[in-house]
């Protein structure tokens, strides 16, 4: 019984931290590229 509470705990835990860890590493480029490159490249 334990290893098969193991086995759902590491599939439900999986996607609950793969999902909030993909979303903030793109909030971090995202706004890399808004603070570093955008003013590089000034709107005209």
């Amino acid at each position: 019984m334990e290893l098969l509470f193991a086995q759902v705990w590491a599939f439900w835990i999986a996607p609950a931290l793969l999902l909030p860890t993909i979303l903030i590493l793109l909030v971090i480029i995202g706004l890399y590229l808004k603070k570093v490159v955008a003013p590089r490249y000034p709107k005209r």
